[in-house]
């Protein structure tokens, strides 16, 4: 994977801005955390806790929303009420079902629901004291809120649970094909002006951002046409993410106040992310940025602005400038695995040390830089050795597959060539009700998995899978495939 050229930052002062089984911990559309079967990344979709994803390109690559993760304890949902009309849904899609949410929240009881969407008129009026004191005015709040009525079907998109079972490799398949690849260095040269421009002012590979841009809407052509503020005014009242679809709720009502987007053009998934990077509200008050300089951060439709807040976030989330983010490396015969952990870090020159190498055989330009080893596929798959700008990138989406893709496509767009090593493809990708009973197993023989089985295979489960595999005799890579299973089943 080549080193990026080294551009340094010009410091200058800008206006501030924005904000698996897939799990929620990020700011973005694609802020999911992608559950790890060991190295087959299982893209299980478990909806159940937190801010459902953006309908980017995305949603439409594995057919919908994602979201998992705990959930807090709620009131009894209120007595059974008529739910008050539904407008029609951009694109004809389909109403409410009427029925209760798979969560088993109270606040997705089909009555809470229908009980919440009567008392929707009432809540949006409960939320202007918070809008004046964020200097929305009267008159902007009521431009905006006339005629609102909630979209009940974002409570099946929410608490829908289909399973989507992709390897590590296949997600890297779709992201990273030929075409995305193609489409990515037209956009570059398109754009090549302003690319150098935010490069220069905020130290971070343009090449990245293009690939952001690329994974989170392909180039723009998959935003969602929802309108945001429909979106998350209906999740500020109804169902069981309310507390923090308000905040979003009231930096929509910013953002239009102030005139940053066109109120026609604020339209993207049924989470209310927006723009060719889908950034949720919030996010685009802490990093949007007016690089166009005609006194809006308009992410939607001025790409200078969208380009330079995409960097802007990488660069506030410690983006250091002129380095990669990570290298394929071959593992020498007989090395331990148990060196594999996002927790060790040690010197290129360390890992060298230890047989690691390139398979193009070239050397490390900074030896002295740090990574970790991560291995996706387990010991028959490739091995990579990940640096600082990897976690950045994972701070925009924590999700091992979402950056690898994002660095992936980067250094493909810049000339590189693909990852040399074979995946195992023959490996089958275990169901999320074979990953609990993997982690039950584990559990049985001792092995501490970080809490109770869940399905989602994470750091803690890799451990345990490590410590197992390793008490057995076999390579203690971490890899939760069938065969660990059937192992497990019958020892």
């Amino acid at each position: 994977m080549a080193e990026t050229a080294t551009t340094p930052a010009t410091a200058i002062t800008l206006a501030r801005r924005r904000p698996a089984a897939w799990h929620w911990t990020g700011r973005h559309a694609t802020g999911w955390r992608l559950a790890a079967a060991g190295g087959a990344l299982a893209l299980a979709a478990t909806l159940a806790a937190a801010p459902a994803a953006a309908q980017s390109f995305l949603d439409n690559l594995f057919g919908g929303p994602r979201t998992t993760g705990s959930i807090s304890p709620a009131s009894a949902p209120a007595a059974p009420l008529e739910a008050a009309p539904q407008a029609p849904t951009p694109g004809g899609a389909r109403p409410w079902s009427g029925e209760s949410g798979s969560s088993g929240h109270p606040l997705m009881t089909a009555d809470a629901i229908r009980a919440a969407a009567a008392d929707f008129p009432a809540c949006i009026q409960r939320m202007w004291p918070e809008a004046a004191r964020r200097g929305v005015s009267r008159a902007s709040f009521d431009r905006h809120t006339a005629g609102l009525t909630p979209e009940l079907r974002l409570m099946d998109l929410m608490d829908a649970q289909p399973e989507f079972t992709k390897a590590f490799w296949d997600y890297l398949d779709l992201l990273v094909s030929e075409a995305r690849i193609k489409r990515g260095r037209e956009i570059l040269a398109q754009h090549a002006a302003t690319f150098a421009a935010v490069e220069q002012a905020y130290g971070v590979d343009r090449h990245i951002v293009a690939a952001i841009w690329g994974v989170e809407s392909n180039f723009g052509t998959q935003i969602g046409d929802r309108p945001v503020v429909r979106s998350v005014a209906t999740l500020a009242c109804v169902g069981r993410r309310q507390a923090y679809f308000r905040d979003e709720f009231l930096a929509a009502l910013e953002i239009l106040h102030r005139g940053d987007v066109v109120p026609d053009h604020l339209k993207g998934s049924w989470a209310g992310a927006f723009g060719p990077t889908q950034f949720m509200p919030t996010s685009f008050k802490r990093y949007a940025v007016d690089f166009d300089g005609d006194g809006r951060r308009d992410v939607v439709d001025s790409m200078a602005d969208m380009i330079a807040s995409t960097a802007n976030n990488l660069k506030k989330d410690g983006w250091e400038p002129g380095r990669t983010w990570g290298y394929e490396v071959v593992v020498p015969q007989g090395f331990d695995y148990l060196m594999a952990d996002s927790s060790r870090w040690l010197t290129l020159a360390e890992w060298s040390r230890l047989g690691l190498a390139r398979p193009n055989g070239k050397g490390f330009p900074r030896p002295t830089d740090k990574a970790y080893l991560l291995v996706p596929a387990g010991a028959r798959g490739p091995a990579f050795l990940m640096l600082k700008n990897f976690r950045v990138i994972m701070k925009y989406n924590p999700a091992e597959a979402y950056a690898m893709a994002i660095g992936h496509l980067a250094d493909r767009m810049r000339g590189d060539g693909p990852i040399v090593q074979a995946w195992p493809r023959h490996e089958r990708v275990l169901s999320s009700a074979e990953r609990y009973e993997l982690q039950s197993h584990l559990v049985r023989r001792g092995f501490d998995i970080g809490g109770e089985p869940t399905g989602r295979i994470g750091p803690r489960s890799r451990t345990a899978i490590k410590r197992y595999q390793h008490t057995v005799g076999l390579i203690p890579d971490g890899f939760a495939s069938a065969g660990l299973l059937d192992r497990l089943r019958t020892r």
